[in-house]
């Protein structure tokens, strides 16, 4: 009886497609969501809106600012007003942040390909645990004294539960 090499690896494909299957069925604590700047150039009017949900207020979430930005940008950072509006609440909390994306050293930070860099930056200096379950809504406006700010592509939120 001859035994070929491709009815050996069968029995290794059929674990590693039932482990794929497993592994991809965990659900991620993840919320996160970019949304691009108009013809790349970000007005002060223009505060892109992210909205999402908290059901596990004993957990702590990292909150990370997403932007995108092309080889062009003039500035080695960006200042930005985050506003963040809690379940039930009217009024918004704000906190401006200092993103810097490179310097004049090293160059750009983040991740590269050609000439788009993107960096992800922690928008709190810790881990956050929400006091209310609910949906909050996260704001972000560039307050930079250019207007509009050229050469931004886009702007995010990304949140994940610390594990």
């Amino acid at each position: 009886m001859r035994i070929s090499f491709l009815n050996l690896l069968k029995p290794a494909v059929w674990l590693l497609m039932i482990g794929t299957f497993f592994t991809a069925c965990n659900r991620l604590d993840i919320y996160e969501k970019n949304i691009s700047v108009p013809d790349y150039k970000w007005q002060y009017a223009f505060q892109p809106g992210f909205d999402f949900d908290i059901t596990d207020t004993a957990s702590q979430y990292n909150i990370f600012i997403v932007l995108r930005h092309t080889d062009s940008y003039r500035y080695n950072n960006i200042w930005l007003n985050v506003g963040i509006k809690a379940p039930g609440d009217t009024a918004t909390t704000a906190q401006r942040l200092d993103l810097q994306l490179g310097n004049d050293v090293k160059g750009w930070e983040g991740t590269g390909m050609d000439d788009i860099w993107e960096v992800r930056r922690p928008a709190t200096k810790a881990p956050v645990q929400f006091k209310k379950p609910g949906t909050y809504h996260f704001t972000i406006a560039q307050v930079m004294r250019e207007n509009p700010l050229p050469n931004v592509m886009s702007v995010g939120v990304r949140v994940e539960r610390v594990k």
